[in-house]
């Protein structure tokens, strides 16, 4: 069976909220800005899902940058990922700091409250998407790989497991899927000569512990949308390229998602595609999916996805100093691109 991440309404569980999330399938929550009042509410709240459900249930979160951001301060207020690539051609030394720096913070920030992943990199490619744009590195391909490649090496060294996202491309597409559905006509040739070839090369250096599916349909490869789609899933991402990891959808809410139909369809379909994990990002979607799902389900969980912080725990991480030494080069790097750009 395929296992769901669900959402929350507010800033503490409900009872009905502790009641979906304690069924078999649920293996984590994902959390946004509604989730979010300030830091020692965020921590409370992680500690009391973690106390309820286990050490090893996943707490997730889309913590990229810019206009991703589900948290503010005291967390960093991260720059887009865009900023790194734009950087490349004019300090490329400054790029890679930036890549390695935003990486570190990011993840040391979450895993000091136990949330165990963001969401993250963006590999995408920065090609005329109305929803992705400069959440992406670049509009090159192979400086995408070169600052994911960097950015996944730094999230594993501060404890984190990556995420990239959304395979198999969802940059060359203009539609938002959020809002409407996609629809990619291009032959397959063309997707793997560009847009696959992070996702590519980043499977062969061992980079990536899970991949998160488009939901766009590439129509002249397959009828159904990515995250839906055996041929994507299984024969490209599985057997061609060879990943072992977790294979995640996007969210089920999505307007795009509800190309299959109702929210039972959409979850059967990622079923049926071999999805391991699915998202239903708010608790309203995920209440009347869990309503038909069969309590009796073995209980799932994925332990090689959770975090292990290498800062302490018992204190807000402002208060260490390698986070503020790590902090201070951030101001640095954004003072100087501030500079240039106003001289």
């Amino acid at each position: 069976m395929t296992a769901l991440i669900c959402g929350i309404s507010s800033t503490q569980l409900s009872k009905d909220e502790i009641e979906i999330l304690n069924h078999p399938l649920v293996c984590g929550i994902i959390l946004f800005k509604r989730n979010f009042e300030n830091y020692f509410q965020l921590k409370n709240l992680v500690q009391n899902i973690k106390n309820r459900f286990g050490k090893d249930f996943l707490i997730c979160v889309d913590q990229e940058g810019g206009r991703v951001r589900r948290f503010d301060l005291p967390f960093t207020r991260l720059p887009p990922l865009g900023t790194i690539g734009e950087l490349h051609d004019s300090k490329p030394e400054l790029a890679q700091s930036l890549a390695h720096t935003h990486a570190w913070l990011m993840v040391s920030e979450l895993l000091s409250i136990n949330i165990d992943m963001s969401f993250a990199p963006v590999v995408d490619i920065d090609n005329g998407s109305n929803v992705i744009g400069d959440r992406a590195f670049s509009q090159s391909h192979q400086h995408v790989l070169k600052y994911a490649n960097l950015y996944c090496q730094s999230m594993h060294t501060a404890g984190m497991k990556t995420t990239a996202k959304h395979f198999p491309g969802h940059g060359t597409v203009v539609a938002d899927s959020h809002f409407d559905l996609p629809i990619d006509e291009r032959a397959f040739n063309e997707i793997e000569a560009m847009d696959l070839q992070p996702f590519i090369q980043l499977i062969k250096n061992n980079a990536i512990d899970a991949v998160m599916m488009s939901h766009v349909i590439y129509s002249r490869c397959c009828k159904e949308a990515a995250g839906y789609s055996k041929f994507w899933c299984q024969e490209i991402l599985r057997e061609k390229y060879g990943f072992k990891g977790i294979i995640i959808s996007d969210d089920l809410g999505m307007k795009a998602a509800d190309c299959v139909g109702n929210v039972h369809a959409r979850y059967q379909a990622c079923v049926d595609s071999g999805c391991d994990i699915a998202l239903a990002c708010t608790f309203e979607l995920s209440q009347e999916l869990l309503a038909k799902l069969p309590l009796n389900s073995k209980k799932i969980r994925f332990e090689q996805l959770l975090g292990q912080s290498t800062l302490p725990i018992d204190q807000p991480f402002w208060q260490n100093r390698v986070w503020q030494t790590i902090r201070k080069s951030m101001v640095r790097i954004q003072t100087e691109i501030f500079r240039d750009k106003n001289e």
